[in-house]
Parts: C-alpha cells; sequence; structure tokens
C-alpha cells in the first residue's frame, strides 16, 4: 500500500521590507547580525540646522528627522523605517562626529579617565499603516574611557576611524582597547539598541521576529 503523500508544507509569509535611513555601516552590521536584512535609503538631512536643549533631546529630534525625511518618499512606500542617531554628552554638550583630527586628539585627551554618556534616539515609522504609525526614544549609555597615551591618542587618530563616529570612538573598532567599561547597552554605543529596537516595533504591532530572514 502507499503511503500517503506528504502534506505541502505552509508556505511562510514574507518579511515586511526594513528601510535604514542611516549610512552608518555599524547600524547596518548590528541590524543584519541579528538576523534582519535592511535595505539603506540615506536621509540627506541637514543635521547642523537642528537645535534641541539637550543632548538627549537633539539625538531624539535627529533620529525622527532622518525617519520622516525617508518615509516620505515613494521608494520607501510600504516599509518600516528605521533611523537613528548618536551624541555623547559631556557635561551637557553635544559633541558628535569632530571636524578634524585637531579636534579628535584634543577630544580624547580631555575624556581620558572620564565617563560620558552616548545618547542615541531611534525612530520607526510604519509607512504602510498611516501617518500616525510612528514612534521613537532614546537609550543611553554610560561608557567609562581609560587612560591611552598620547602616543595611542596619535596613533588612534592617524587611523581615520574617529573622524567617521559620534564622540571620536566606538566599541567595535580600533579604540575599544582605550574604553574600559560601558553601562547600559553596548550596541547602543556602535550605533543602535536592538532591545529598544525591539520595543518601538512591538508599539507598532510587529514582532521583531517577523523580520527575520
Amino acid at each position: 500500500m502507499n503511503a500517503p503523500p506528504n502534506p505541502p508544507s505552509a508556505a511562510r509569509t514574507p518579511a515586511r521590507r526594513l528601510v535604514l535611513a542611516s549610512q552608518s555601516p555599524a547600524r547596518l552590521g548590528l541590524l543584519r547580525q541579528a538576523g534582519l536584512a535592511p535595505e539603506v535609503i540615506v536621509s540627506g538631512v541637514d543635521e547642523e540646522s537642528l537645535n534641541a536643549p539637550t543632548p538627549a533631546a537633539l539625538a531624539l529630534l535627529l533620529a525622527e528627522a532622518k525617519a520622516e525625511a525617508v518615509a516620505a518618499r515613494p521608494e520607501a512606500a510600504g516599509a518600516l523605517v528605521v533611523a537613528c542617531d548618536s551624541l555623547l554628552d559631556v557635561d551637557g554638550a553635544a559633541l558628535g562626529k569632530p571636524a578634524d583630527a585637531e579636534e579628535a586628539t584634543a577630544r580624547w585627551k580631555a575624556l581620558r579617565g572620564r565617563s560620558a554618556v552616548l545618547h542615541t534616539g531611534h525612530c520607526v515609522i510604519d509607512t504602510a499603516a498611516g501617518p500616525g504609525a510612528r514612534v521613537a526614544a532614546t537609550a543611553s549609555t554610560t561608557v567609562r574611557f581609560g587612560h591611552p597615551s598620547d602616543e595611542e591618542v596619535a596613533a588612534y587618530v592617524a587611523t581615520g576611524e574617529p573622524l567617521r563616529v559620534a564622540g571620536a570612538f566606538t566599541l567595535d573598532g580600533r579604540s575599544a582597547p582605550f574604553v574600559e567599561a560601558v553601562e547600559g547597552n553596548a550596541g547602543n554605543v556602535i550605533g543602535l539598541s536592538m532591545p529598544l529596537l525591539r520595543e518601538l516595533l512591538a508599539r507598532l504591532g510587529v514582532a521583531i521576529t517577523d523580520l527575520w530572514t
């Protein structure tokens, strides 16, 4: 007697399109490591034109502006748009990417042996769900810097890396040996807090596991 044919397997619902409104390779890497496959659309927002009373508020404002700019584009229609922006809070001053090597060097020498707070604003817009489908929040992580020598600071600045990252440092690059500890989510320092992203998606009715590829 022939065995009955195997029942057809249930088709998996395709994952929603996810758009990262950032050209940051670190943020893209974090999302890919978490099983997501975002497209990248750079916002083109003029960051210098925006102001807020605190570094945390400014990081959030920048993330919202980037998300809104990309969500309004036709090529983002139907997608979930994620935008982030990071700033280092040093005694109430908001520090983004240093303008040049001289500024990066001065910043590192000033931060040696100190702690500062890295704020990353996150904004998610569901372009398929109407204009009200938008959530945003800021994640903050305290960073304790070590005591790199003048020679080590000069060598690090010479790599060019600190000119490309907020606060002139990152945990996933050459400056990692000069950061003694973090209090809070480490991914947030790299550029995106995955736990906060999961929370924001859930507030929009989207499970992050449904975005896994």
